[in-house]
């Protein structure tokens, strides 16, 4: 993760399609990379273009120029379902979504969003369902992310609340991840282990032994 998550206003996209699972993200193809180049044009790629590469007509919604920029994605229930794969929102982030709306997520997915910048915000279905459609009638509404507060502001002044893991929003706040945490962490951890040298000798029985 490049960036500290921060706050932020964005039109949000209405994709009401449900059970959305991982290969419509991001199809297995894309699987074989090892970096994010390129992603964002796999996302939804199926959706997107047809078999010769080009773009479908009508546009599929991701690509109307009226969400270009958006940073918000609002989805059917049980979004990201299906095989594991990190791809997926690596292909979200690349494109540029930062924050997801739903009523659920499948585990996995949910785990590998919160490693990857992008925020998985759960809502209850009747509040889902007023989001969808105030953003299906008027595409130009915008919402406010505030993770710190955990908070959404709405177009009309009032603000929803919505809860995250603790050590989730304390990483995608500081724009890292696990291994960068213990990486920070690094003075403390060599402060500890000098103050509690080792009461076992692990080379007992090895070639170092004595």
């Amino acid at each position: 993760m490049a960036e500290p998550f921060r706050s932020f206003a964005s039109k949000v996209i209405p994709l009401r399609a449900e059970n959305v699972d991982t290969d419509q993200i991001i199809p297995a193809r894309y699987l074989k990379v090892t970096n994010k180049d390129g992603l964002a044009d796999g996302l939804f790629h199926d959706w997107r273009y047809n078999e010769d590469g080009t773009r479908k007509d009508p546009p599929f919604i991701i690509d109307q120029p009226r969400y270009a920029g958006a940073k918000v994605l609002i989805v059917g229930d049980n979004f990201g379902s299906g095989s594991s794969r990190e791809h997926a929102p690596w292909a979200l982030r690349s494109w540029g979504i930062q924050a997801i709306l739903s009523t659920s997520y499948a585990d996995i997915f949910r785990s590998n969003a919160l490693k990857n910048g992008v925020l998985p915000i759960v809502l209850d279905r009747a509040t889902h369902e007023r989001l969808f459609d105030l953003v299906e009638a008027d595409p130009d509404a915008e919402m406010r992310v505030d993770l710190a507060e955990q908070g959404i502001l709405l177009p009309d002044g009032s603000t929803l609340d919505f809860d995250v893991d603790p050590f989730a929003k304390m990483m995608l706040l500081a724009g890292t991840d696990e291994i960068g945490y213990v990486l920070s962490r690094e003075p403390d951890i060599a402060a500890w282990e000098a103050a509690h040298p080792s009461r076992v000798d692990t080379r007992i029985g090895t070639a170092l032994a004595g």
